[in-house]
């Protein structure tokens, strides 16, 4: 199959839109249609309806995502492991969520590149959904991640504990207290909600809800409020006192987990990589944030 084809299918779902689709892919409207139609023809069904200025995928077009993102995925592995191959080296996929790269990961794609020699990285930015997908799908060398997937057949490493704690600019702002100001709510995972949702009922809605802690830390830094961060990320700003822990907040922990496959034929460098920011994490980490 031309994976033109699928990539124009996953552009449209995207933008719900031909013509933002064929601006977006560099095409006339009339090809980025005529793609479509061509895919729904080797399928046999129809994959959008096509209503006016409303372009929605059908059930079929639904369920066909997530096949068209998984031969995407293997096709461009694929093409990566043969030039690789040729190089007489290897490449390695590594996949975290937004706050686990923005707030720890981030400064160990250095170690990482200079610990793994011969070894080509990968890295993204996905959702436990995706990480899980790529995971089954074997396109996925290491998800990192709160909640590690759910699957026997996967080895589980704890790489850290992270604490988290409720800071504000306020000095002296007590829990009780808080609920005058603006709150961001920060994405920790279940365990976090689960806690959060029990012992901080007196917190209010939220007028920020992200995925992002360095986006909930720049929120409060411009406009005030309070938001659970990781300490070693606001350590800087406890230490200069732009920032503090509100009175009488417990931190809350979460762990760090990362998943691989054990018959994984990078097992070697898996291990070792693991083995990299297991031993390394919190030290690395503190020794970045402080510059």
């Amino acid at each position: 199959m031309d994976t033109d084809l699928l990539k124009t299918f996953l552009e449209v779902s995207r933008t719900r839109h031909f013509g933002k689709a064929a601006e977006n892919l560099y095409l006339t409207r009339s090809a980025v249609s005529f793609r479509i139609k061509q895919l729904e023809g080797i399928l046999g069904v129809e994959l959008f309806e096509r209503l006016r200025n409303n372009i929605q995928p059908t059930p079929a077009g639904e369920r066909m995502l997530g096949h068209a993102e998984a031969v995407l995925n293997a096709w461009e592995r694929a093409k990566q492991d043969i030039i690789l191959n040729q190089q007489h080296s290897t490449q390695l996929t590594v996949s975290a969520g937004h706050n686990i790269w923005d707030a720890y990961l981030q400064p160990f794609l250095q170690p990482l590149h200079l610990g793994l020699e011969g070894v080509a990285l990968r890295t993204d930015v996905l959702s436990g959904s995706v990480m899980t997908r790529q995971l089954i799908e074997r396109t996925l060398d290491i998800a990192i991640s709160f909640d590690p997937p759910k699957l026997d057949e996967l080895e589980l490493i704890k790489l850290a504990q992270i604490k988290l704690v409720l800071v504000t600019k306020q000095h002296h702002l007590k829990l009780s207290q808080a609920s005058s100001i603006p709150y961001i709510k920060v994405d920790w995972g279940t365990a976090f909600n689960i806690t959060h949702a029990q012992d901080y009922t007196m917190l209010p809605l939220p007028v920020l809800h992200t995925s992002s802690a360095r986006m909930a830390l720049d929120f409060i830094l411009n406009n005030g409020g309070c938001a659970f961060l990781p300490e070693v990320l606001v350590k800087p700003y406890l230490t200069n006192k732009t920032l503090f822990i509100v009175e009488g907040a417990n931190s809350i922990t979460r762990n760090v987990y990362a998943a691989y496959w054990a018959e994984n034929e990078r097992l070697a460098y898996i291990e070792q990589a693991i083995e990299i920011l297991s031993n390394r994490l919190t030290t690395d980490i503190e020794r970045y944030i402080d510059k």
